[in-house]
């Protein structure tokens, strides 16, 4: 069993930068896909940035150039660089984590085996 507990997330103003953390559970941290996904208010939970085994990365296009996924396999955490943050941000981020993902499934929640709880973050204009 994995668990995954995010931080980082806050009110910040529009143009801004958060950098969210996910530590994870358990010595098997360097096995596991991780991933992040959105979730704004009256909309569906959304892929947004994910960092294989490997250390292949992938963001949405809704945010390339502006967010970072990267990870610590000695800290057990994974991280998302944000910056120029817009309105349109703002949403509840959850981390995710998977043991068997390739592909065009990384874009899908339902390939993950494991979810944190949420932090919400929130972009004034």
């Amino acid at each position: 069993q994995v668990q995954l507990v995010e931080s980082g997330g806050g009110l910040v103003q529009a143009g801004g930068s958060l950098r969210l953390s996910c530590a994870a559970s358990g010595p098997t941290f360097s096995s596991l896909t991780m991933g992040w996904f959105r979730q704004a208010p009256g909309k569906e939970r959304e892929f947004v940035a994910v960092i294989s085994r490997s250390g292949g990365r992938s963001v949405s296009d809704s945010v390339k150039g502006r967010f970072t996924i990267s990870r610590d396999n000695a800290e057990n955490t994974v991280y998302l660089q944000m910056s120029s943050l817009s309105p349109e941000d703002t949403a509840v981020y959850y981390c995710a984590a998977a043991w068997t993902v390739s592909g065009s499934a990384y874009y899908t929640e339902g390939s993950y085996d494991y979810w944190g709880l949420g932090t919400q973050v929130t972009v004034s204009s």
